[in-house]
């Protein structure tokens, strides 16, 4: 998986069991879950596999706080009462804006971007510069 138990830093051992209704199968299914909804924001400009498949150093803090932050309102979602929703439910909307922000331009992260097949990186980039094809009508 993308995320590991350690990443859970805002939430202690005990609390995430509870969230995760003693239950690791509960928390990696919100893990799922939540890279596919950050995936949906990310798809069209960067590379979601890369940026989802990497481990430990490799991979983007940014987008860990996130995935953790949308997986525990995930979580705490699906408890009854839903014991300390406001925090999750503040910390998911913060993560959702940072998303939009990104798909939009406003925000650019350091993530792999799709890579064209002459090799040309960041193929989806909205921003496109260069010129045509010189034409000369000389006759």
């Amino acid at each position: 998986m993308f995320l590991t138990e350690s990443d859970y830093i805002v939430a202690s051992a005990d609390a995430l069991k509870i969230l995760q209704q003693s239950d690791t199968v509960n928390r990696e299914r919100a893990e799922r879950m939540a890279c596919e909804e950050m995936a949906g924001y990310l798809r069209n400009r960067y590379d979601t596999e890369k940026i989802f498949s990497a481990t430990g150093e490799e991979r983007n803090d940014t987008i860990v706080m996130y995935a953790c932050d949308i997986t525990l309102y995930h979580l705490v979602s699906w408890l009854p009462g839903k014991m300390g929703h406001e925090i999750r439910k503040e910390r998911y909307e913060y993560a959702i804006k940072w998303l939009e922000k990104v798909q939009s331009g406003k925000v650019t992260p350091d993530l792999p971007t799709y890579i064209g097949e002459n090799g040309e990186e960041d193929v989806n980039n909205p921003v496109k510069w260069g010129s045509g094809k010189n034409n000369t009508y000389i006759w």
